[in-house]
């Protein structure tokens, strides 16, 4: 997923590709997928090798029908060179034949094109989409604002202010006022202000 500058919400479902697809349509957010089944992209509703059966599904999932384009591209990675070089492939997990299964990696790239997200999955757990669109709303807020998102926030909770930050320059940076949570230790490092 390669960020841009704004956000996303909403709540997503199923692989849950339809929801987060369009929410990433809204935004600037980009994805790409990699898939390691072996066929060509491009062909539609003729032979069902597993890529295009899956292809198939997936289009008529998200396009309502198994023609469409889909609105992301998909690298064929039927070698798993790809896979091999991002370290997508689970440790553990193996299928019949005795090769590694691709595990659910998400990676989240900035705007400056660096890393600022990457997740493994192991095959036999499904991904948290809503995590996803959390972290991505998350990454594009701090990166205009100088705040942090606390565990569990989303979009319209309350933000927290870095620690570094002075109290004069929070008083003049957050108007809408800025909050202090009580800590048995009497430190006032954890602090709040609405969402800028």
């Amino acid at each position: 997923i390669h960020l841009g500058n704004q956000t996303t919400s909403g709540e997503v479902g199923w692989h849950n590709t339809e929801k987060l697809t369009r929410q990433a349509t809204d935004s600037t957010v980009y994805m790409i997928a990699n898939s390691v089944y072996t066929t060509e992209l491009n062909q539609c509703c003729t032979t069902h090798t597993c890529f295009e059966y899956l292809m198939e599904g997936l289009r008529l999932f998200l396009c309502e029908s198994a023609c469409c384009s889909l609105p992301f591209p998909i690298i064929a990675d039927s070698k798993r060179e790809l896979a091999v070089a991002l370290g997508m492939l689970d440790p553990d997990e193996r299928d019949k034949d005795g090769m590694p299964l691709t595990a659910r990696c998400v990676f989240i790239i900035g705007p400056d094109k660096k890393l600022k997200l990457s997740l493994l999955y192991p095959a036999t757990t499904g991904r948290n989409f809503d995590e996803i669109l959390r972290v991505v709303d998350s990454l594009q807020l701090t990166a205009g604002k100088r705040v942090a998102t606390p565990a569990d926030w989303k979009p319209g909770n309350c933000v927290m202010v870095p620690p570094s930050m002075s109290e004069e320059e929070a008083a003049s940076l957050f108007p809408a006022g800025v909050y202090t949570k009580d800590l048995p230790s009497g430190k006032k490092y954890l602090r709040y202000t609405p969402q800028p």
